[in-house]
């Protein structure tokens, strides 16, 4: 099971993209890689400002924007032939179970900054808004997720501080979260994913996509294949490993 719900249905000839797989193993070393210098700037080893640079935030953005628009991609050609609700909603329950026990986590070890609405809370919100889409044309679908990204960047509200609706998107302020990643604007990119993939299906340009060779494209195939247990598994191996380092700093 992987984090963009992009494994095919056995119901449903599919053809499988390795330049998609590809692109979601960059996308997780990304992460792995995001959330390792913010380790190193939590735990002491490097300097705390590393961490909250606006070029590092920016980065972060993109993976996460990066992901974001995976999930549209994955939900196009997993939709290919009609999608399967049975499949869908298996995949989808989850990776709802899997915010939900993040969400538990780090309420217990970190209460002033746990994750209310994090990347996995967006992308199964993300996949339900993208479903509702899958009969819209690719222009409507495009443009909705292009207002959903303005509108969402554009616009705030103290009204939606609270932890209870700060998941929206329009928080002026909201809770102190580790991960943050309400519905405005990060589903507007799940939208326009899905509506250029489902445009270049209907157009044959998906069949134009070079395929990747070589050994690190096949290593980067298989990781972007499990992408949900490098992401759940990622933080604690890495802790597990730099606390011990610090201690001895």
């Amino acid at each position: 099971m992987d984090i963009s719900l992009s494994q095919p249905q056995a119901s449903i000839r599919h053809t499988r993209y390795p330049a998609v797989d590809v692109l979601r193993g960059w996308a997780i070393l990304g992460v792995v890689l995001f959330h390792l210098v913010w380790d190193l700037a939590f735990l002491g080893l490097i300097p705390a400002q590393l961490a909250v640079h606006p070029a590092w935030i920016a980065f972060g953005r993109t993976v996460a924007a990066t992901f974001m628009t995976l999930v549209g991609v994955s939900l196009a050609l997993a939709a290919r032939g009609g999608l399967d609700p049975r499949a869908f909603g298996a995949r989808l329950a989850k990776i709802a179970a899997a915010a939900m026990a993040i969400t538990l986590a780090t309420r217990f070890a970190m209460p002033g900054a746990y994750v209310y609405f994090g990347i996995l809370h967006a992308i199964v919100v993300a996949s339900l808004i993208g479903a509702a889409f899958l009969r819209a044309s690719s222009t409507v679908a495009f443009l909705s997720g292009c207002a959903v990204v303005a509108l969402g960047l554009a616009w705030t509200d103290p009204a939606f501080d609270a932890r209870t609706v700060a998941w929206i998107g329009f928080a002026a302020a909201p809770a102190p979260s580790v991960d943050f990643a309400p519905v405005f604007p990060w589903a507007g990119f799940t939208l326009i994913g899905l509506a250029i993939t489902c445009a270049s299906l209907d157009r044959g340009w998906a069949d134009l996509l070079p395929r990747p060779e070589g050994r690190l494209a096949r290593g980067l195939s298989r990781i972007g294949r499990r992408t949900l247990a490098i992401y759940l598994l990622h933080q604690p191996i890495l802790l597990a490993i730099l606390y011990p380092v610090a201690l001895l700093g």
